[in-house]
């Protein structure tokens, strides 16, 4: 049974008065940091640091900054730093000014400071995705709006093989290093110029990446045709409106759920319990 899942049945405990809130709450800590701890292994490789300060490093290494302080601060003020890089783009385009915003070099620390997990635990839906990844067998899979390339770190140290899909080269570059650090081969696609292979993946991730997109409805029909017959795509089609991430331009997504029913991508499971995900299925025919 999937985390989620796990989860639901926990909380029914509670309600029928077998489980008291504390127990329930333990026992959500105890699972979620199971997750943690395998995120924790992908991101940290050989390093002995804590998961905040390996990745300070890294992306510290990157930049060749060696004050930790420094790298520190600059992830704090990365969101604020986006948001008004954001509101002084005098460009019009939604298109071009997404693909402007997520060169900016304040994105990797910006990535950097979630997947540290310090207030949010959003990122671990990949160890979630990895799982039934596991579950399907999956050999190949797309990462699309890589970011920074953690996910991808996740699946590729679990043996898949992972290809990077992003409209920021300077995201692509990064995650293109982390590998080569970690020693772990990965293909890279930039947007800006390739297209998506034909029928190429079992899956396709799509991890809060719908919201940013100029034409969701065109890439949905760019990731049905990537995948194989019954491949499968595990995504978060959602977003509420967050005044501190206006980069999130979607708000109506019943067009792209209408894509997705016309092309056949069948929903087969769904997260309702804890981070929203969907897991759907390219039905043959």
């Amino acid at each position: 049974m999937l985390l989620p899942d796990r989860l639901r049945e926990l909380w029914k405990e509670l309600d029928a008065k077998r489980m008291s809130a504390e127990e329930c709450t333990m026992q959500q800590e105890r699972w979620l940091d199971d997750y943690r701890r395998r995120w924790g292994e992908a991101m940290l490789g050989n390093s002995h640091d804590d998961l905040r300060t390996r990745l300070f490093r890294e992306v510290g290494a990157y930049y060749q900054i060696t004050d930790l302080a420094e790298v520190e601060r600059r992830c704090a003020s990365a969101l604020a730093t986006l948001r008004h890089e954001w509101h002084e783009s005098d460009e019009t385009d939604p298109r071009a000014k997404i693909e402007n915003f997520y060169e900016s070099p304040t994105t990797i620390y910006e990535l950097i400071e979630w997947h540290t997990l310090q207030d949010d635990t959003g990122p671990l839906a990949y160890v979630l995705g990895l799982d039934i990844a596991r579950e399907r067998q999956v050999r190949t899979c797309l990462d699309f709006g890589s970011g920074i390339g953690s996910g991808a770190l996740l699946f590729a140290r679990a043996g898949i093989s992972m290809t990077l899909a992003d409209i920021s080269t300077t995201l692509l570059d990064f995650a293109r290093w982390r590998f080569t650090r970690r020693g772990l081969p990965v293909q890279g696609l930039d947007l800006k110029h390739a297209t998506l292979p034909d029928s190429s993946f079992d899956m396709i991730l799509a991890m809060d990446v719908f919201e940013h997109l100029a034409e969701p409805v065109q890439v949905v029909e760019q990731l049905w045709r990537a995948l194989r017959p019954g491949g499968l795509l595990f995504a978060r089609i959602h977003a509420e409106e967050d005044a501190e991430r206006p980069q999130h331009i979607v708000r109506d997504f019943e067009p792209t759920f209408a894509r997705i029913r016309e092309l056949g991508l069948v929903e087969t499971w769904c997260d309702t319990w804890l981070w929203g995900h969907q897991l759907l299925e390219k039905r043959a025919g």
